[in-house]
């Protein structure tokens, strides 16, 4: 059977390692041992017991797949280097997704260590009157949407560089999203940065000259992509922000046997986990069509129905110019969760 390695057990990797599973031989690397449905991080953060219904072991729904839990460090053509070992393959798919700041996403973790990690926060959470969001893309509002929800007591500030909060969204998910969290109490500041914190992170400065009381501070600036691995023998291959620059197969430019699928390639789209699997998916298909000796379908950026919630009972579905609020697109945050963590544990 040919060798397939997929880099990373996120959405992308886990799709692809199971589609594949059956026909070739698979083995999936990830710095972790189980996967996290990762939209659903943010209600851990005032639930901490939610984290046992979003994660799951990788062994336990990969019943062929080969799993190593390790770091790669260099990829080439045929072969990876994990740790100090090289693994050959005839097909690699890198999946290694992105970094974001502590608590929301953790690297290395055991599941036990990333519950332990949870609770720590949570618990600071609890005990904290001022509470500091530095960012207001979609992580920053669903989070200061789940604190306010549960915790109306406490004073939640929003510093956010732009003009708008959620700025690559419509304009009415925008409105429909300020409202919700001026009518909780949390305070937007816009068009300002943080710049530095001071009094072991009690105080923190902005560009403004405004200083910042705290007594919690989240940082939900964006993601960083999971590329160091490229650096030493693909650096050609990645772009301004450090993706992986893919064709419209999703291959790797120039290299016919490696796919890129997730938030760690080049296509200009929301990095969603939606737009994970449906890349993941491809990926598959073309590697299946390379094999057999048929044409490959090329990849359709095409913009997808996005859910955010605010708090547990409340959301807005967003697709194109069409736009909904209210308690159905909260409980299809909830839905698209529980599916999604059903499929792996019993489909």
């Amino acid at each position: 059977m040919k060798k397939v390695v997929v880099i990373g057990g996120g959405f992308a990797g886990s799709t692809v390692a199971r589609k594949l599973e059956n026909e070739f031989d698979v083995t999936l690397v990830d710095n972790k041992e189980y996967f996290e449905f990762t939209p659903g991080m943010l209600r851990t953060i005032v639930e901490p017991e939610h984290i046992k219904i979003i994660q799951i072991l990788h062994k336990d729904y990969l019943k062929r797949t080969k799993i190593i839990i390790g770091e790669v460090r260099d990829v080439w053509k045929d072969y990876i280097v994990i740790d100090k070992n090289k693994m050959e393959f005839d097909y690699l798919c890198i999946c290694s997704g992105s970094k974001y700041s502590a608590p929301i996403k953790e690297q290395n973790l055991v599941m036990v260590t990333r519950a332990m990690h949870l609770k720590e926060s949570y618990q600071k959470l609890v005990n904290a009157n001022k509470v500091l969001i530095v960012g207001g893309g979609l992580v920053g509002i669903e989070l200061a949407a789940e604190i306010c929800t549960n915790y109306p007591e406490k004073e939640i500030t929003i510093v956010h560089a732009k003009g708008k909060i959620m700025d690559r969204n419509h304009s009415k998910s925008i409105i429909c999203a300020e409202k919700f969290l001026t009518k909780h109490r949390v305070r937007i500041i816009h068009n300002d940065m943080v710049l530095e914190s001071r009094q072991n992170g009690k105080v923190y400065h902005t560009d403004k000259k405004r200083e910042i009381e705290t007594d919690i501070a989240f940082l939900c600036t964006g993601i960083i992509s999971n590329f160091d691995f490229m650096k030493n023998n693909f650096n050609d291959k990645l772009n301004k922000k450090n993706q992986i620059i893919v064709n419209k197969y999703l291959q790797l430019q120039g290299v016919k046997n490696i796919f890129i699928a997730g938030d760690v390639n080049s296509i200009s789209l929301e990095k969603t986990a939606q737009n994970a699997q449906k890349q993941a998916r491809l990926v598959a298909e073309n590697i299946f069509a390379l094999e057999n000796g048929k044409e490959l379908k090329a990849y359709r950026n095409k913009k997808t129905p996005l859910v955010i919630s605010l708090g547990k009972w409340n959301g807005i579905f967003e697709s194109n110019s069409f736009m909904f609020s209210g308690i159905i697109p909260g409980l299809m945050k909830t839905f698209i969760e529980k599916r999604e963590m059903w499929k792996l544990k019993y489909v």
